[in-house]
């Protein structure tokens, strides 16, 4: 039923389907739960050259998306996230009705806090819902907090192989260009240490769904100076195939 509200967006509607539902695009299922998604194509074309991944299929549409497989982990899929909520989440829908239910991501963003070093990384409690997709699987709230069970797996595999790491939340954006000295001290003052533009809607789509997803975000650009900063963030390849690569361990034991 809808709440109806002034705002649209808060006019929170429960019903389980709608018109158009994910199930409607499944023609085939995946032979396999596990999927990693990236946000590093250099890495997905390192991988593919060095034949450690392999196409498993190209889902069809007008922005086709490939799905790769590991070659010596084949029960283990990898795509390339797609920037935004509603092109990520929305896609994270479908890989469930496909037959995905466990889902690591692995992504970077810009940091609230000049501590924290390029490259660190921040394992997601939660996110600050400053978009509109989530808003449209579940009745607002100002957080959306990660699957506890999921982020502890994480947790005590990263203190047992001594990888170092933050935990927290982050703020999921739908505007790039907004990201105003005003917002960027209130979110610090709720407790958010990264911003980025997806995370909101995937944990979102996990919670409805029910299936487990966990997420670590990299610190990347520098928000906290007069000036942005973007401490050459996309130049950290080891940092970026490195976790890729701790995804790949991570989505079998969540």
């Amino acid at each position: 039923m809808l709440t109806k509200n002034a705002a649209p967006i808060l006019e929170f509607d429960d019903a389980p389907e709608a018109k158009l539902n994910p199930a409607n695009f499944v023609t085939e299922k995946f032979q396999t739960d596990k999927l990693v998604i990236t946000f590093f194509p250099e890495v997905m074309d390192r991988l593919a050259e060095d034949g450690q991944i392999v196409l498993e299929r190209t889902i069809p549409g007008e922005n086709p998306v490939p799905i790769y497989r590991f070659a010596e982990e084949p029960d283990v899929l990898l795509t390339l996230g797609q920037c935004g909520c509603p092109a990520c989440a929305g896609n994270l829908d479908l890989f469930h009705a496909m037959g995905v239910t466990k889902v690591m991501f692995c992504g970077g963003g810009g940091v609230l806090d000049r501590d924290i070093e390029v490259g660190r990384l921040l394992l997601v409690d939660g996110a600050i819902r400053d978009e509109g997709f989530s808003y449209h699987y579940l009745p607002p709230s100002r957080v959306v907090h990660a699957d506890p069970a999921v982020t502890e797996t994480i947790r005590r595999y990263l203190d047992e192989n001594s990888i170092p790491y933050l935990r927290g939340l982050v703020w999921t954006t739908d505007a790039i260009f907004r990201e105003t000295p005003d917002r960027i001290a209130r979110r610090k003052e709720e407790g958010a240490k990264i911003v980025e533009m997806e995370q909101a809607g995937c944990i979102a789509v996990a919670k409805v769904r029910g299936f487990a997803y966990g997420a670590l975000i990299y610190g990347g650009d520098d928000l906290t100076g007069e000036e942005w900063s973007n401490r050459g963030w996309r130049s950290r390849r080891g940092v970026r195939c490195d976790l890729v690569i701790l995804c790949k361990e991570l989505v079998k034991i969540i």
